[in-house]
């Protein structure tokens, strides 16, 4: 399963893909708000190290403007995927887009309708939200494994891109059912390293090594 890191940090970004974690980078509306700079300088600025997709996303509302905005974002870089939202007029900019050679990733998807819809305009990514369906009381890891189902039984090449996670075992559990993607923000990924078994088990052995008396170095 591939990593995405949802964050427009660069820094945060750079620690991870040292380390082999980063295998593209998702970013939204919020995330370069919270970031506090230009769109397309820290878009531009990601992509100069990362080699894997990069989503930057339309902020229009109509098909001609998204379509408008698409085509600026994608001319940053050739690996930048361009967002779109779940709705009629983002589908009709995926089929655009899409058509023109562009990656295209369909974001706040909450139904398996919708990402039937999206696979058939073209989309290269699907993003369905699975924490926020959690808000609701919704399975959202149902909805993973009903898009998984759906696109397997036709063959759809459009990747499943597991978005809105909350914690590691949202992470394992998409691996389990068959996402493509899971896009986390940094704390999450590094959360998966963490056991408490772990911790315990470290603590012992320092324990029994300063009884010893030895250095390595």
């Amino acid at each position: 399963m591939k990593f995405f890191i949802d964050t427009a940090d660069v820094d945060a970004i750079r620690e991870l893909h040292d380390l082999g974690m980063v295998d593209g980078v998702t970013t939204n509306p919020s995330l370069i708000l919270k970031s506090g700079r230009d769109i397309i300088e820290v878009t531009k600025e990601i992509c100069s190290f990362v080699t894997g997709p990069v989503s930057a996303e339309v902020v229009a509302l109509t098909a001609p403007e998204m379509i408008a905005e698409g085509r600026k974002l994608a001319a940053i870089a050739p690996n930048i995927a361009v967002k779109v939202p779940l709705t009629w007029d983002g589908l009709k900019t995926c089929k655009v887009l899409s058509s023109e050679g562009f990656m295209v990733n369909v974001t706040l998807c909450f139904s398996a309708n919708q990402a039937l819809l999206a696979a058939k305009a073209g989309a290269t990514f699907i993003s369905p939200f699975i924490g926020r369906l959690d808000d609701i009381n919704l399975d959202g890891l149902d909805l993973i494994g009903d898009i998984r189902t759906i696109y397997d039984n036709y063959d759809f090449q459009t990747q499943i891109l597991a978005a809105s996670i909350r914690s590691a075992n949202h992470v394992k559990d998409c691996a389990l059912i068959g996402a493509d993607v899971v896009t986390a923000p940094p704390n999450v990924i590094k959360a998966l390293a963490g056991h408490v078994l772990t911790d315990k088990g470290l603590e012992q052995f320092m324990k029994d090594w300063a009884k010893t008396g030895q250095k390595i170095i």
